[in-house]
């Protein structure tokens, strides 16, 4: 079944300029799936269109069977779908447990508490300290949160965007333990992340961009092999990988 299909996306910030060229590939139910690629490459950019943060000029976003494309964040994540940013992804003023209740007002009342608290059960760091401001976790804290957020409202597809950035090794270990978590109770997962090493131990398939354009769709494991991948990054490669 599939989660989440992209027909010939284009996006961006302006129209007579798309950083993200006609990109097109589907992701199953319960597929963990990595975006990669060199700087510049549009990921961040596409990825923020799917989530109805960026403009789409053409083509198309699925939900499922059901068109998304343009839809606004607030109803995408009424609809299934959740997403990370990468930064300001959490308030950092309230409490932890103020977090989740805000996040929770997209659910039906009488829903929220027993999905507050089915976040607080998957992460028991942030049980620990409900009360405590969000400003004052580590980065990888602020990460689990941040998920946790995402994931209240039970999201089919649970999007995020450079997980890792900016932290320590240890704390990139902490936040792929708990995607690893996430993605073993059958939700969809879909991360761009420039740790790759990360990436690819994670997920089951791998997506590359060059230049706003999709330059391999394929297994993790075919991406092991660092001279293949390389040359997918410089793009000398990828448009015979497009094949």
């Amino acid at each position: 079944m599939t989660a989440l299909t992209l027909s010939d996306l284009q996006a961006g910030y302006d129209p007579d300029l798309p950083i993200v060229k006609g990109v097109s590939f589907t992701v199953s139910k319960g597929e963990a799936v990595c975006i990669l690629g060199p700087n510049g490459a549009g990921k961040s950019t596409m990825i923020k269109a799917i989530a109805g943060l960026v403009p789409c000029f053409g083509g198309q976003v699925q939900l499922g069977e059901t068109e998304v494309t343009g839809m606004p964040s607030h109803l995408l994540a009424r609809n299934g779908v959740g997403f990370v940013p990468q930064t300001e992804n959490i308030f950092t003023r309230l409490s932890i447990i103020e977090n989740l209740q805000i996040a929770a007002q997209l659910l039906p009342k009488p829903e929220r508490p027993r999905r507050i608290e089915a976040m607080l059960d998957m992460f028991p760091d942030l049980a620990a300290r409900p009360r405590e401001l969000a400003g004052a976790l580590s980065g990888g804290q602020r990460q689990m949160l941040a998920a946790a957020r995402a994931l209240l409202t039970e999201p089919e597809v649970l999007m995020l965007d450079e997980p890792s950035a900016g932290l320590s090794p240890k704390l990139v270990g902490q936040v792929f333990e708990t995607l690893r978590r996430i993605s073993d109770t059958g939700v969809t997962l879909v991360l761009v992340e420039q740790n790759v090493r990360a990436a690819l131990a994670l997920t089951h398939r791998a997506l590359v961009l060059v230049d706003g354009k999709l330059a391999h769709d394929g297994p993790t494991d075919v991406l092991h092999d660092g001279r293949f991948l390389g040359e997918l990054f410089l793009g000398h490669r990828a448009a015979e990988a497009g094949r």
